[in-house]
């Protein structure tokens, strides 16, 4: 886990309810979120909304910028990456979490997916230095999921009021999908071009 490198202060982008504040030891932890059609997770432990397009901050408040599933979200991510270098201290660390395979959700607030070289260019535009990147889950297991997300989304609806055949459904279905995922993966070394999500590591210059 890439949090011990955060300190600080700390801002969390896209808070959510902070279900990864106690990852942090930080001085001061404060999340920020926006009101947009499609999402549908509580907001009530934010600290702060903002606008969309300018943080409610001055200049180089920040030690550290946390946003994890954020990205994706963000029609004008050019402004926002401008926004957070304002806000943040030189040499502040940011850590950056994004999918790259996934299904659409929260629409239609859901507008891309990018590639690590995608999101290398455009922080480095923006004032940052990409420290790490990794690229999460292996081929294999991003074959199993998208099988388990199709019983999810088209098999699961046919059987969800017949509680015996749901449920071994679900077993036999995430069972033998997570079991074949974890033998190939230890069996077999996994090209990396498909994953699961982007894990980002920058500092401002």
């Amino acid at each position: 886990m890439q949090a011990p490198a955060l300190s600080g202060d700390l801002l969390d982008l896209g808070c959510g309810i902070k279900p990864y504040e106690s990852l942090f030891t930080v001085n001061k932890y404060i999340g920020v979120e926006y009101y947009g059609e499609g999402e549908t997770y509580d907001k009530q432990y934010a600290d702060f909304f903002y606008d969309g397009k300018t943080l409610p901050f001055g200049d180089n408040s920040f030690d550290s910028v946390f946003c994890s599933e954020v990205f994706e979200h963000v029609f004008n991510l050019d402004e926002i990456l401008t926004e957070l270098h304002r806000v943040m201290k030189s040499k502040g660390k940011m850590l950056i979490t994004c999918p790259f395979v996934f299904p659409e959700h929260e629409v239609p607030n859901d507008f891309a997916r990018y590639t690590v070289f995608a999101l290398k260019d455009m922080l480095e535009q923006k004032g940052f230095t990409v420290t790490r990147i990794i690229k999460s889950g292996s081929f294999a297991e991003v074959a199993a999921q998208l099988r388990i997300l199709n019983y999810e989304y088209n098999i699961h609806k046919y059987v969800k009021k017949i509680p015996v055949v749901r449920s071994v459904l679900k077993y036999m279905v995430y069972g033998i999908n997570n079991g074949w995922a974890a033998t190939v993966g230890s069996l077999f070394k996994s090209r990396n071009q498909i994953y699961l999500s982007n894990i980002v590591l920058a500092e401002k210059k």
